[in-house]
């Protein structure tokens, strides 16, 4: 069926001259697994979608859902150009009542158990569907709380991963904690940062390559946790957390730091004057509305060209 749809539409094209529009949509996909930290799950196929193409799993912020964030920051219509499916974890009210996932509770954060292990599963009903293998990760506020404890608890899953306005692995285990760890931030040595990541499985590499974003006026998650971030994962990769070389983008601070092969294993955007949001571009990529913030940049293209997938 899905080869005669595909035949179909290039047959239009054909005879009319016109694209059609696509069919794909965003849609939930139930018993995906036990589903331990009770969440759904909503993913995009792009139509016409290779067998083995990549997944990108993207969850959203607080207050946020998974369609509305899938489409407001760039990475369906991303999707659509790349070919590679997207996974939307979405959070329920029953487990926040802000619907923020919650990346800082023991129950949620370890391997084997709760979101993150639904999550895991998610992207294990897709490889199963699609045949795709290569994984990654990323998300915004909580969403890259949760980014960060995916790449920490299942790094064998994902070989890359963006945290955009997120906080680091392990930095809170409870409510309180969590808020303080927003801001002002939670000052660890690199080692206790990079332990806490090694610590949370068996996997001793090679680890996630990870893309790291960050509003310079973000009063809601302070910028300083983009510093222990580049700490943690510098150290995961054991790499100097001195940058490699410093350049602009799109007139924005960017730094690489690579590995001794030449390779960039971190990388990380300072979006001068920026709130708390996802950075986007209209109407090329994204749309602006509450945390989707036009800054004229593309996160989500940036981060799917760091990963290899554009």
């Amino acid at each position: 069926m899905r080869t005669l749809t595909i035949a179909l539409a290039l047959l239009a094209t054909l005879l009319t001259g016109v694209t059609p529009a696509s069919a794909a949509n965003i849609v939930e996909v139930t018993g995906f697994g036990s589903n331990p930290g009770a969440l759904k799950m909503f993913r995009y196929l792009p139509d016409g979608l290779p067998a083995g193409r990549p997944i990108v799993v993207a969850m959203h912020g607080c207050t946020q859902d998974a369609t509305g964030y899938g489409t407001g920051s760039g990475w369906r219509a991303l999707a659509d150009s790349g070919k590679f499916s997207v996974v939307l974890p979405q959070q329920q009210s029953g487990n926040n009542l802000n619907k923020c996932f919650n990346w800082f509770q023991a129950g949620d954060t370890t391997r084997g158990s709760g979101e993150a292990e639904s999550i895991a599963q998610m992207v294990r009903r897709t490889q199963a569907d699609t045949g795709g293998t290569s994984a990654y990760a990323t998300g915004l506020s909580a969403g890259g709380g949760m980014t960060s404890v995916m790449l920490a608890a299942y790094p064998d899953l994902f070989a890359g991963g963006a945290v955009v306005a997120g906080l680091p692995y392990a930095c809170a285990a409870t409510m309180v904690e969590a808020f303080s760890c927003m801001n002002p931030g939670k000052d660890r040595t690199a080692a206790a940062w990079g332990s806490s990541v090694r610590s949370a499985s068996p996997h001793q590499g090679p680890w996630p390559v990870v893309s790291l974003w960050q509003g310079t006026a973000d009063y809601t998650v302070a910028a300083a946790n983009q510093r222990e971030l580049v700490e943690q994962w510098t150290n995961v990769h054991g790499v100097a957390a001195t940058p490699s070389e410093t350049d602009s983008v799109a007139g924005y601070p960017h730094a690489t730091y690579r590995d001794g092969n030449g390779r960039a294993v971190v990388e990380t955007y300072s979006l001068t004057g920026m709130g708390h949001g996802q950075p986007v571009d209209p109407p090329t990529c994204g749309t602006a509305g509450a945390y989707i913030l036009d800054v004229n940049l593309c996160a989500a293209g940036k981060i799917a060209a760091f990963w290899g997938l554009v």
